[in-house]
């Protein structure tokens, strides 16, 4: 059983060039900030960053792991993307249950670089089944 303040299991993960080169693949956005390091030495950030998908990737794997199916049928982010992240960063998804409503539990959720730094703050919600 869910209740406020309970924490969600932590999911770290390494993000290496090569991961971003097969989310590339994966997702058809080659975007040259992800893959050039010449272009990107002149962009922003002075280098290659990741997708923020790939990196928002790691909360839903934080969900389904603390919420299995219900989270699959019935999960719903709200993300906001604060600061990139690059290769040779470990990320570190994070979750706090923040209410439970009947079914309903919504957790604040985040992806925190290893600097301390958070690259993505938000909600999380998912609805559990009800047993019969």
């Amino acid at each position: 059983m869910w209740e406020a303040g309970a924490r969600l299991a932590r999911v770290v993960k390494p993000i290496t060039q090569r991961r971003i080169a097969d989310y590339a693949e994966a997702s058809g956005d080659f975007n040259p900030i992800h893959l050039d390091d010449e272009f990107a030495a002149g962009a922003q950030f002075g280098r290659t960053i990741a997708h923020g998908m790939l990196v928002a990737a790691s909360i839903s794997e934080m969900m389904s792991a603390s919420f299995g199916l219900d989270w699959r049928s019935s999960g719903r982010l709200k993300l906001r993307f604060k600061a990139p992240v690059f290769p040779g960063d470990t990320v570190t998804a994070f979750g706090e249950v923040k209410e439970v409503a009947g079914a309903d539990v919504v957790c604040a959720v985040g992806v925190r670089r290893q600097t301390g730094e958070d690259a993505i703050t938000g909600e999380a919600r998912v609805t559990l089944r009800r047993e019969p």
